[in-house]
């Protein structure tokens, strides 16, 4: 009986906390897609160890600046130095990919790659805004559930292996979670810490950032604000995302 008590005890030992979280840095990334969810884990790094690594192609400072949608040449950006690059970065556990204009830039291919590579081995995958998009292009969201910026729904449609969900402020399906647009990272992120550290912690997060917190993750009036009703291209015509993309110049 002791013995059988005892394995019982053992087995129902939860999981470590996860300890080593990173961030994937490119050229042109949203500003608050990485900032909104990296002030909730620096106030959950207060009171349990976290260690960041701010993962890009390089070392050389990123910047949020648009290469190719500034045409009145404007120079207001922030620029973020990281700490390794693709090829230096130690084991993750958790990865967290931002959005931005960066997300469909020629060059992406490394940082599309990365995301590919160390998939398996992470605990969880979090994406924010068109971060989405570039899961989806390194081929980790096949077969699941998952959500993206609506203003950009449309361009979820070059990913047909995701069920892509519209009417979603964030989506979780098994170990990865996928944020609508921009500020909806922040939501995702209490989530996830709710999840893994629990409510109360997630909660004292909250208040401290004197956040007005969204617990529901189907809450999202930006998808009726933009007519999305159906699945991914429902909705919208072929010319759509051209006059969106023209409006940005």
């Amino acid at each position: 009986m002791l013995c059988s008590f005892g394995c019982s005890l053992i087995n129902s030992v939860a999981p470590a906390l996860p300890t080593k979280i990173g961030a994937v840095l490119f050229p042109s990334f949203q500003a608050l897609d990485l900032f909104g969810p990296l002030d909730a884990l620096n106030s959950l790094s207060w009171n349990y160890p976290l260690n960041l690594s701010l993962v890009a192609a390089t070392l050389d400072p990123v910047s949020t600046r648009p290469r190719e949608m500034n045409a009145i040449n404007s120079t207001f950006a922030e620029r973020i130095l990281p700490t390794h690059t693709f090829d230096t970065a130690p084991d993750l556990e958790v990865l967290l990919v931002p959005g931005g204009v960066g997300t469909w830039a020629p060059d992406r291919n490394s940082t599309v790659e990365y995301i590919k590579k160390v998939f398996p081995s992470l605990r969880y995958l979090i994406t924010v805004c068109t971060g989405s998009h570039l899961a989806a292009e390194a081929g980790v969201l096949d077969g699941k559930n998952a959500t993206s910026n609506k203003y950009l729904w449309e361009m979820t449609e070059q990913y047909p292996g995701v069920n892509w969900i519209p009417h979603a402020r964030w989506v979780v399906d098994g170990k990865v979670y996928t944020a609508s647009g921009v500020s909806a990272g922040i939501d995702a992120t209490l989530a996830w810490i709710e999840d893994v550290y629990g409510t109360d912690v997630a909660a004292a997060i909250t208040l401290g950032m004197e956040y007005d917190r969204h617990t529901n993750s189907s809450w999202d009036p930006f998808a009726e604000y933009h007519n999305l009703t159906g699945n991914a291209g429902e909705n919208v015509s072929e010319s759509f995302l051209e006059a969106r993309l023209l409006s940005w110049y």
